[in-house]
């Protein structure tokens, strides 16, 4: 789910690009089929979190829009903290590829969110292996198809991806590691 904020003027020159809106719908908005009202909410709830993580960000409620790139940059050296840990787990671990910027010093160039992949591991049945230990992450391709094509993945399950953001803990990517090393010795 995602949002796009801006001037009315310069929205109404976006084109979609590849997403096609439906039809039925107010020129102000690019839905491309049934709502879906829990990650509505789900948006609105990240602005509260997102605002509690900057003090003075409750005296700027009606400046959002000019918030939101010191909310951002609250959270950045957060999630970078975690995802270095994660690489690094990955990275110990035995047969791992990694997809992505893996060199810290590039980190700033990239999200949270990594994909990977062993070449003797569907990813189907790690992930399931994960969901056991109470540990949620996405398997398969994510609507990259050409991607997962060129990288040589799809033939094999795709990847598995897992996602850091501003409310996971060093403790949870503890866990993961040690989950998955567990799975990788047995």
């Amino acid at each position: 789910m995602g949002t796009l904020y801006g001037k009315k003027e310069h929205l109404e020159r976006f084109k979609p690009y590849k997403v096609r809106p439906a039809t039925n719908v107010s020129p102000e908005s690019w839905e491309t089929g049934t709502q879906v009202h829990e990650l509505i909410a789900g948006i609105g709830a990240r602005w509260i979190t997102l605002r509690s993580w900057d003090g003075s960000a409750m005296q700027e409620r009606r400046r959002g829009a000019r918030l939101w790139p010191r909310l951002y940059a609250a959270t950045v050296p957060y999630e970078r903290a975690l995802l270095t840990r994660l690489m690094d787990g990955l990275e110990a671990l035995p047969g791992i590829r990694i997809f992505g910027i893996t060199d810290r010093a590039r980190f700033g160039e990239r999200c949270a969110t990594v994909s990977f992949r062993s070449a003797s591991i569907i990813p189907r049945r790690l992930r399931r292996f994960l969901v056991s230990r109470g540990i949620f992450t996405w398997d398969g391709n994510f609507y990259a198809l050409n991607l997962s094509e060129r990288l040589g993945v799809e033939l094999k399950g795709g990847v598995l991806r897992v996602g850091l953001v501003h409310y996971n803990t060093a403790e949870e990517v503890d866990r993961l590691i040690a989950a998955l090393k567990e799975f990788v010795a047995g």
